[in-house]
């Protein structure tokens, strides 16, 4: 009779909740359906009859249903293993458990809670890996997943890198590269810049260019650090390479190294250090390695640096001497003869400045362009050298400072070339005193011209001179004396002038002026030095660097200022033009002919040809008919 009062009252007690809860709108678990009102806080605490209807369990009174609701709490926490009850002072539950129908129900209540929630066993950890606090597991998997997300789309911009979309590419990227830490995304492309130049099939230069240009455009964007610390992967990944002997990842490698060299991203005494490494080993991969610099920029390697371009020269030629004279090795010579000789070929054309068709193509034109008006020249990498990048404990921005030799060996050698270049520097300045050169700035120029490797060597040293105010007009003074000192003429002064002129028209004005003074002391000047300026000006007639406006100042029909020694002197100087084609005569003779002003010039000239040149030398008519039809030649037509 208890029991069945006891379901009795349960029914009951579970009507009314259900109205109660139907009245109030409220969720199964407590919680209101419509706008909480703070109903909810009475019922904290309060069990439900809904739970035990959800399991067909109807305890009998309230402290039973409270420790059957214990037991499914704890088979649940502790993963459907049952506990032994244990606590005799709980003398509710155990009259419940004296009941058949009481112990069926508890076994049904664990076994449903059991099926319920089924318990995950943790799986046990591996000894290699590091544990990583559960707080943190989800921070860990994030990053992870976002520089997978990362690496994908630095992948399919490059996949898309061509020269038609480069600067386009250039800026995605840059954007994207501030969406990761600095050194993770600069570790990210790099590796992947590297791994499209390096893998797969061989590489062309097209394709080297492009990327070499992508790198300099993300330096400028990003900053330095970042071609820098491309430079040190890539050294690294060739080292690798050379050791495991993949000649066509070194071949492309080296071709992406030489175009950052030409789109400036370092400096070509960077590629001058990695030069004379390969040319101390000079195995049959070094010189492939070195082929394959030499014909993409060995030019501009030159033009850069000619003392570094002859400093590898010798190394390279005694390194071959050593060579010929150990050629054998177990029967087998060291190195292919043939591509030995093709290299020695190579060098020579660089140091004959022959350029080479495969330089420099009219493609790059515009990558040249674009990069200088990202201000290429303000990311370029100086003083880096190959030791420097291979080097593990590189510390802080050490792309900045370079690298000056700290071994004894090195030390040493800098030292001797220190004191040989003191030595030779004490040399001219003596022979400028010599020459009466009695200002720092003349001597100054004089040493740098009489120094220079070439040309462009003198061109770059000048420019580098800085001369503050107006002393830079020295430098054309100091090229005419020197030009005129020499005992045969030597066509190294005009084409150092004529460079000069192209780059700065100031010294075309000073050069102007520079003539008109040495005009006027024709007549106390020595017969060589009046043959060398009649040479000097005819050379740079026919470069276009002057034009024969200059004669201006000097009165060819005037026969009160010919005198014999001014006669002679104009004799060699028109003489001199008559030797070039009959196009250059022409191209001469009709820059002035457009000019009203020049008129009087125009007669002077035709007048002094006819009456010194023509009438005592017939040879040279044809050569005057010539110039003649150009002075006249109004519409300025040009051959």
């Amino acid at each position: 009779m208890d029991m069945k009062v006891g379901i009795a009252s349960a029914e009951e007690d579970l009507e009314l909740e259900r109205k109660l809860a139907k009245k109030l709108k409220v969720k199964k678990g407590g919680k209101l359906r419509g706008v909480d009102d703070g109903i909810n806080i009475l019922f904290d605490g309060i069990s439900s009859a809904l739970d035990s209807l959800e399991d067909n369990e109807i305890p009998d009174d309230e402290e039973d249903y409270k420790n059957i609701k214990s037991s499914k709490r704890s088979a649940v926490s502790k993963k459907g293993k049952k506990r032994k009850l244990s606590d005799a002072s709980d003398q509710g539950l155990e009259e419940v458990l004296s009941s058949n129908t009481a112990v069926e129900q508890v076994d049904s209540t664990l076994a449903e809670a059991t099926h319920e929630e089924p318990s995950v066993k943790a799986p046990a950890l591996d000894g290699k890996r590091k544990y990583v606090p559960p707080q943190q597991r989800s921070l860990v998997r994030n990053e992870s997943d976002e520089y997978t997300q990362f690496r994908r789309s630095v992948k399919g911009l490059l996949n898309k890198l061509s020269e038609s979309n480069l600067e386009s590419i250039t800026k995605e990227m840059s954007t994207i590269f501030r969406m990761a830490s600095r050194s993770v995304a600069s570790q990210i492309i790099s590796e992947e810049i590297l791994g499209f130049c390096s893998q797969g099939p061989r590489g062309n230069e097209q394709f080297a260019a492009v990327f070499a240009a992508f790198v300099a455009g993300m330096a400028c964007s990003v900053g330095m650090d970042f071609s820098a610390k491309l430079l040190a992967s890539l050294a690294k990944l060739f080292e690798d390479e050379y050791q495991k002997g993949d000649n066509l990842s070194l071949r492309n490698l080296t071709l992406l190294l030489s175009y950052l060299c030409i789109f400036g991203v370092c400096a070509s005494d960077l590629i001058y250090d990695f030069l004379i490494l390969l040319g101390k080993r000079l195995m049959e991969v070094d010189v492939s390695t070195i082929l394959t610099i030499l014909q993409c920029c060995g030019m501009k390697l030159r033009g850069d640096d000619p003392a570094g371009m002859k400093n590898f020269i010798l190394s390279v030629q005694n390194r071959v001497n050593e060579l010929k004279s150990s050629s054998m090795v177990d029967g087998h010579p060291k190195i292919d003869n043939k591509r030995m000789e093709f290299m020695l070929e190579t060098i020579c054309d660089i140091k004959n400045n022959k350029k080479r068709s495969k330089e420099d193509p009219a493609s790059h034109t515009w990558i040249k362009k674009w990069l200088q008006k990202l201000k290429v020249e303000d990311i370029l990498l100086r003083g880096l050298k190959w030791s420097k990048l291979l080097d593990p404990c590189k510390k802080g921005q050490w792309w900045l400072s370079g690298e000056m030799t700290s071994s004894r060996d090195n030390v040493e050698e800098v030292a001797n070339i220190i004191d040989r270049e003191v030595l030779e520097a004490q040399k001219f300045m003596q022979l400028a005193a010599a020459q009466r050169m009695n200002t720092d700035a003349r001597r100054a120029i004089f040493s740098v011209i009489m120094s220079a490797e070439d040309y462009v060597d003198a061109f770059e040293k000048l420019l580098r001179l800085d001369l503050p105010g107006k002393q830079d007009r020295e430098i054309m003074r100091v090229i005419i004396e020197c030009c005129l000192q020499e005992k045969v003429f030597n066509k190294y002064y005009t084409i150092l002038a004529s460079k000069l002129c192209s780059h700065d028209k100031n010294h075309k004005f000073t050069l102007q002026y520079c003539l008109w003074d040495q005009f006027k002391e024709l007549e106390s000047k020595e017969l060589i030095r009046s043959m060398n300026l009649a040479r000097f000006v005819a050379e740079m007639l026919s470069s276009f660097s002057l034009s024969l406006s200059v004669l201006k100042v000097v009165k060819l029909s005037n026969p009160n200022q010919l005198t014999p020694k001014r006669i002679m002197h104009f004799r060699m100087l028109f003489g001199a033009i008559f030797e070039y084609s009959d196009a250059m005569v022409w191209n001469v003779f009709t820059r002035i002919a457009l000019t009203p002003e020049l008129e009087s010039l125009r007669n002077d000239i035709e007048f002094f040809i006819k009456q010194y040149l023509v009438n005592t030398d017939n040879t040279l008519s044809t050569k005057f008919k010539i110039a003649r039809k150009a002075l006249n030649n109004v519409d300025g037509v040009l051959m």
